[in-house]
């Protein structure tokens, strides 16, 4: 089970991940909504690449001013050392590490940075623990995570990109008992519980919120903004890059 984190993207997880002002950002796939907006409202320069494109006309509407290229990390059409910092956001494991990492170096500034954000939900609280237990006497496999963040691992391995850094940002989304209940009801996996179990279940995390909540406040649903950076070395690439004298906007 999970949540959509909404606009609620702590501000100071993107400033931590893309510092000072005026950059030139890359990010590989179309990011969520909330930190498309974010990066809107900064004085960053904004570029995408998606496989996609129905996902770049989508973008279109929440960052008008974004520049939006079908492409894909493993082969990027820029010139070299065009951007400050390259981002990827909830993907990384959707890369193939041997072939976009020296492109990701190739089209960075040199001090330039490699970010990486993930979303994680924070199951140490206690009512999220009882709720996991509920769900996984009916399913083991619910909320279980399987995020993608054990990608890192290979970016901390890379040649292109010492020195990895890592913070965590702490986001609540509240969330209401009727929309818990409507969570449980439309996993994917609990839809296939026989009607009266599903029932019994829904009602079951309706008492668990009834218990956990003070009303008239809602419970808040806690994630983990997880945040990678690292700089990038250009020493490790095959060929000297020749930085471009200027660039090509290409917009769809």
């Amino acid at each position: 089970m999970s949540s959509s984190p909404g606009s609620r993207l702590p501000a100071s997880a993107l400033e931590w991940l893309i510092p000072g002002s005026h950059r030139r950002v890359l990010s590989l796939g179309v990011p969520g909504a909330d930190v498309t907006r974010g990066l809107a409202a900064t004085t960053h320069s904004f570029t995408v690449i998606d496989r996609l494109p129905d996902a770049l006309e989508g973008l279109a509407r929440l960052a008008p001013d974004s520049r939006r290229i079908v492409a894909q990390a493993e082969s990027l059409p820029f010139a070299p050392c065009l951007f400050d910092v390259v981002l990827a956001c909830q993907n990384l494991h959707t890369l193939a590490p041997g072939l976009a990492y020296a492109e990701i170096a190739r089209v960075l500034q040199p001090a330039g940075s490699f970010a990486v954000m993930y979303l994680t939900r924070d199951d140490s609280v206690p009512w999220v623990r009882r709720l996991a237990a509920l769900l996984q006497g009916a399913d083991p496999a619910a909320m279980r995570g399987g995020y993608g963040t054990a990608s890192v691992d290979t970016l901390a391995e890379s040649d292109f990109f010492p020195d990895l850094e890592h913070r965590d940002f702490r986001m609540w989304v509240p969330v209401t008992r009727s929309g818990l209940v409507d969570m449980v009801r439309t996993h994917p996996t609990l839809q296939s519980l026989p009607r009266e179990a599903l029932d019994e279940l829904a009602a079951a995390v309706g008492d668990l919120y009834d218990s956990s909540a003070r009303a008239p406040e809602p419970l808040l649903l806690p994630w983990r903004v997880q945040c990678w950076r690292a700089v990038v070395d250009h020493s490790e690439l095959s060929k000297p890059l020749l930085p471009p004298d200027d660039a090509v906007d290409i917009r769809l």
